[in-house]
């Protein structure tokens, strides 16, 4: 197993309050500016140890995972405090691949996320991997999360392309199988070199060349691989009579070796775009190479630091250029289509000429091969090819989703010819000779319009070939607010406002300012031009990369993400159950593809209500528009993926984890941190929160597929409260106008939506890093709530940042809202809980949990008033079942199956869980509709899943 590595965190910067407020001011007004991490005050040391919990687990679930653990060492990482753990035995468990058929190819390799149950292996464990016939597979194996008695928790694992290839294998203890090939990394001065054993890649540390080269065989097929941006001043739509262009190349600023091999090898590279006196758009490339595999898998990320207002790009991009030896008629073009179909040109073209060259000649053309000694054709043709037009440009443009355009010509200067045109492209290209050429492709090809891939200069000495992730053959991005504001100059204005479209407006706060998206794009560099079996097998890998995964039963028994359970239909009640989530989730994934919910900036989102009039989702209707992770449907959609392991389910999952922790959350400015509520645009909303931001909501990724980018987006929410310091997240409630002059010891943030996203946060870095400070924030901020005199429901709470503790005066009050638990806060505490000992921890909450449905004679002896007309009472069943398993009590347990059947703003038994098809030209083309909204089929979801694991013994 890999050595354990933290990731590097910047030296904290400690300021006084009016230091902090220039620095900020500073930050504000500055375009491209330098991120500090910033701390009002150092938290002061608290001595404390972490227990293993004694209590019996909440579900069969770690009780089983109990029966299957093997003897390790201790974790060397664990404080001296804490007691080595009992390990036990674990038998090796059995993988298949997410969509269940062997892949023909991988992208490179494939990476994937197993759990351990609590005690099972020490974080130096090696594993073995084997087909289920027993063949041995070389495998790369890394921990990525510990119990807190140091056991390991989560392992990631690698193999490569050239791996034995199975329905099923055997991951268990043992010595890796050594591969033909393994990584090799050389670092210099100058640059990084990795070889795989058939392609060797150069990194440059500094420049404009991200990558210097990547040879095979000793050649170069690739060389200057560069990150391309091109912007206008002057949006197209507005009619403009001059715009001004200006094109950028990314500079590289950081190079880091995060992985070396034996079979995975990643290089983590960072900088700006450039041209001049100006960066801007600051981005990260992870770069994953395989041994013995010729394929480069590129994780793209890009930050908008731009004015929505001058700013409008019109083309980023990655570009490689392409040496083309031999003949014309030798070089080769190949685009992927749909379903399969593949585009094959040569540059120069000799079939379908006036004269024959001859059929073995054509054929080879055809197939990419090497064409025969001219000598041997027919010379009508021999004589005369230089009358053959070459043509050495290329372009497939995905504009919409549902249709790509083929173009060529034969050089710039001459117009372009239109070769064909389809649907939906798989979003994969290939440029090069017989000797060999460059495959390049972006995943989402379609989903993602506006995109392109592009081959320029084929008929020269060099190549280009670009995957466009924004193409410049479409409009300029355009990230201004869709309105003027409409005079909501005031916060009464604002809210009143709220009260007919739900959009929580102010002025300034609809920017895109720290915004980010990510991409996934795949080169290889092939020794010949591929066949179109082979090239339809790269595409495929491309399109949908091939995922290895552990079973539900084994997901479940490893006692990880709280209370859930595999599928079961063993009685009636539970098969109807059963049937309604899968009703109401495979509803929400039609209408993706029914409502065309793509686009660069909007897939992976979904939409928050509908509007059965329109028989059209709310699009332009303020809040109702883009969910943004509203009433945790990133989680609902992650447990259903859990229970199910159902392929469909997790790349519906995956493109919402992708969109929601990028695009609708900043990460650069003085909100990096926050999220944007559900708006009209995925930024426009004024409401910016640690909910959205979540990490509750990106941990699931992270730990499933071992993905590095989502790591970093873990990592960033870690000191997301400090933001608190910068934004009154409650000023149109307070009616707060002035300056805003928090006080670091007493902010205003709430002890349920706020801090249970923080504490997932916490939760994920202590898991992953054993990072102490998020343990003590974590745990000292649990123990003041519990400490408070009403809990989680006390009034007049605010938060010191320094110790992470919450404080209210000394009288019982009651605050409470419909919304505190619905984000993740349920979720968190249900893991928390099982991970430490801390009863009056445990008291609080479960009181909480009991409470909340409960009535108000029995709110009132608790906590000294009734806590009023509660909303989203089926969607805190599950707190019922909950509090029932910890009492042991029947009699709330039966009450949390009356409150999901009763559906209190949510659906009821008696609720229509079918659909209706409707008909153009009562809409524009036929769609299905159904009586669900987003916000309720997440709550349901989340509700009924964890009361079949939690109470499902009692359900009749």
């Amino acid at each position: 197993m890999a050595a354990r590595k933290c990731p590097f965190r910047h030296p904290a910067t400690f300021l006084d309050l009016p230091s902090l407020r220039k620095l900020l001011d500073l930050r504000a007004s500055t375009p491209t500016e330098q991120e500090l991490d910033i701390r009002v005050h150092h938290p002061k040391e608290m001595n404390i140890v972490v227990h293993v919990s004694r209590r019996t687990v909440l579900t069969s679930a770690l009780t089983a995972g109990a029966a299957a653990l093997v003897p390790r060492d201790a974790h060397a990482a664990v404080p001296a405090a804490t007691p080595p753990p009992v390990l036990r035995s674990h038998d090796p468990v059995e993988l298949r691949w997410l969509d269940r058929d062997t892949p023909a190819t991988l992208a490179g390799g494939t990476t994937w996320g197993v759990p351990w149950p609590r005690g099972a292996f020490s974080p130096d464990q090696q594993f073995s991997l084997s087909t289920a016939a027993g063949e041995a597979v070389p495998v790369q194996t890394w921990p990525t999360a510990w119990w807190p008695d140091g056991s390991v928790k989560w392992t990631a694992h690698a193999v490569s392309e050239d791996a034995p290839r199975a329905e099923t294998y055997r991951l268990g203890a043992g010595r890796p199988a050594t591969g033909a090939h393994a990584i090799a990394v050389r670092e210099s001065a100058a640059e990084i070199t990795v070889d795989t054993g058939v392609v060797r890649v150069a990194f440059a540390r500094h420049g404009n060349q991200v990558v210097r080269s990547v040879r095979r065989g000793g050649v170069v097929l690739a060389h200057s691989g560069r990150l391309v941006v091109s912007r206008q001043d002057k949006p197209d739509t507005d009619g403009p009579q001059a715009i001004r262009f200006e094109s950028f190349t990314g500079s590289v600023s950081s190079v880091v070796v995060e992985q070396s091999g034996p079979v995975r090898a990643v290089v983590r590279v960072e900088g700006k775009h450039r041209k001049g006196s100006r960066e801007w758009l600051p981005f990260v490339l992870r770069f994953s190479l395989f041994a013995g595999s010729d394929g480069i898998r590129v994780v793209h990320t890009f930050l908008f630091d731009g004015d929505e207002e001058r700013d409008f790009i019109n083309g980023i991009g990655v570009r490689f250029t392409v040496p083309m030896r031999g003949e014309l008629y030798d070089r080769h073009v190949r685009f992927a289509g749909t379903d399969g179909g593949v585009l094959s040109e040569a540059v120069r073209g000799i079939t379908g000429l006036r004269r024959d060259p001859g059929a073995a000649v054509r054929r080879a053309q055809v197939a990419g091969e090497a064409l025969p000694d001219p000598a041997t054709w027919d010379q009508r043709v021999t004589s005369r090819l230089h009358w053959i037009p070459a043509f050495g440009d290329y372009s497939l443009s995905q504009l919409t989703a549902q249709g790509f355009e083929i173009r060529k010509r034969t050089g710039k200067g001459h117009s372009w010819l239109r070769v064909d045109d389809g649907e939906r492209a798989a979003g994969l290209g290939y440029v090069g000779t017989p000797s060999g050429g460059l495959a390049f492709g972006m995943r989402n090809f379609w989903q993602l319009h506006p995109t392109e891939l592009e081959i320029t200069g084929a008929a020269t000495e060099e190549a280009e070939a670009t995957v466009w992730l924004w193409s410049p053959r479409a409009g300029a991005m355009d990230l201004r607010f869709y309105h003027d504001g409409m005079g909501q100059d005031t916060y009464p204005e604002q809210l009143d406002a709220l009260e007919i479209t739900y959009e929580d407006y102010e002025p300034g706060f609809g920017t895109p300012y720290g915004v980010a998206r990510t991409s996934e794009l795949m080169f290889w560099a092939l020794g010949a031009t591929p066949t179109a079996e082979r090239f339809t097998e790269l595409a495929a890998a491309n399109s949908a990369p091939p995922l290895i995964v552990s079973s539900p039963e084994h997901n479940h028994a490893a006692g990880v993400f709280g209370s859930w359970s595999p599928v079961d239909r063993s009685t009636p009640a539970r098969a109807t159950i059963e049937d309604r989530l899968d009703a109401i989730h495979s509803y929400h994934q039609d209408q993706v593809d029914q409502r065309s919910w793509y686009g660069f900036w909007d897939y992976g989102d979904v939409m928050h209500t509908y509007d059965v009039d329109r028989h059209q989702w709310r699009y332009d209707v303020g809040g109702y528009a883009w969910d943004n992770s509203e009433l945790s449907t990133d989680l609902w959609l992650w447990y259903h993926y859990l229970r199910t392991g159902d392929a469909a389910a997790f790349r519906l999952a995956e493109a919402m984890t992708r969109h929601t922790g990028e695009v609708d959350v900043y990460h650069l400015g003085v909100w990096k941190g926050l999220g944007t509520r559900h708006s009209v645009l995925h930024w426009g909303d004024s409401a910016k929160q640690v909910r959205i931001s979540n990490a509750n909501y990106r941990r699931f990724y992270y730990f499933l597929t071992g993905d590095e980018r989502t790591g970093d987006l873990l990592h960033e929410l870690v000191d997301s409260d400090r933001t608190y310091l910068v934004l009154n997240a409650t000023r149109k409630i307070d009616g707060s106008t002035g300056p805003y002059d928090p006080d670091p010891t007493a902010l205003p943030f709430g002890t349920t939506t706020d801090w249970g996203a923080v504490a997932g946060a916490w939760l994920t870095e202590w898991e992953r890093n054993g990072d102490p400070d998020a343990r003590k924030r974590l745990l000292a901020s649990a123990r003041s709530i519990a400490a408070l005199p009403n809990g989680w429901v006390q009034g007049g709470t605010t938060y010191d940042l320094t110790t992470a503790t919450f404080s209210s005066g000394p009288e019982r009050t009651v605050s409470i809202g419909s919304l505190s638990s619905v984000f993740g806060l349920i979720e968190v505490m249900t893991e928390l809980l099982d991970l430490v000992d801390e009863p009056e921890v445990e008291a609080r909450w479960v009181e909480f949990c009991r409470l909340y449905n409960g009535t108000a004679a029995e709110q009132q002896a608790v906590t000294g008033a009734s806590w009023g007309s509660l909303n989203l009472r089926q969607a805190y069943s599950r707190a019922t079942a909950y509090a029932a398993v910890r009492l042991d009590d029947d009699t709330l347990a039966d009450r949390a199956w009356q409150e999901l059947r009763t559906g209190h703003a949510g659906y009821p038994d008696g609720h229509d869980w079918g659909t209706r098809r409707i008909e153009p030209p009562r809409v524009l083309h036929p769609v299905d509709e159904a009586s669900f909204s987003t916000n309720a089929s997440a709550q349901y979801g989340l509700a009924a899943i964890q009361c079949l694991s939690l109470v499902g013994d009692r359900l009749r």
